[in-house]
């Protein structure tokens, strides 16, 4: 066997010892590999992704730029909900007013709202366990938001932006409480996706 060891040569360049020495990868890769450049990928989802989290994030920035305010909605709606009027209940209607249009906007425009439903006709498609788990589970993220002193939004974004340590043990608070939903949800109870 000229230039040294037939089976190590193998080993490497047929990805397997049990190719013949010296014959070309195609003909002996049973499933050829497909050609990347050529694959389909939808790149608007992630793209989608990543406009709406600069949004969020220069909203959030011109927020307390601007006002000197946190962009927690929790807050902001329960500001408006719980205290009486005051002067800045204006920025508050303004705020919650452009979230809510925004996706109202871009859907007349037609840009969709996404599909995240099982079916194509649907937006967002039907609770999995019902309106009433929907409702109550609504109530006890409202509850966490009190006992939390804010969202994901106030915690997640601004104040980890700002190096908070409570913020930071609030998210992580959410993540492991939504991790730990989704494990009992999904694989003991046998609901969900």
């Amino acid at each position: 066997m000229p230039g040294g060891n037939c089976a190590a040569r193998a080993t490497l360049r047929c990805r397997g010892p049990a190719a013949p020495c010296g014959q070309p990868l195609a003909s002996i890769d049973p499933q050829p590999r497909t050609d990347r450049s050529k694959r389909n990928v939808d790149w608007s989802a992630p793209l989608h992704g990543l406009a709406g989290g600069i949004l969020i994030g220069l909203s959030a920035t011109w927020l307390m730029a601007t006002l000197g305010r946190i962009a927690g909605i929790s807050g902001i709606i329960g500001s408006l909900i719980t205290a009486r009027p005051r002067g800045d209940s204006a920025w508050r209607l303004t705020f919650l007013l452009g979230l809510v249009s925004g996706p109202i906007l871009l859907m007349l425009l037609g840009g969709g709202l996404g599909n995240v439903a099982g079916a194509p006709g649907e937006v967002i498609g039907a609770p999995a366990g019902g309106v009433a788990v929907m409702l109550v589970a609504g109530l006890l993220v409202g509850v966490g938001t009190g006992i939390g002193s804010g969202c994901t939004s106030g915690h997640g974004v601004c104040g980890l932006s700002r190096l908070s340590p409570r913020s930071l043990v609030a998210t992580l608070t959410f993540l492991v409480a939504a991790i730990i939903t989704v494990y009992v949800v999904r694989h003991l109870i046998g609901g969900g996706a």
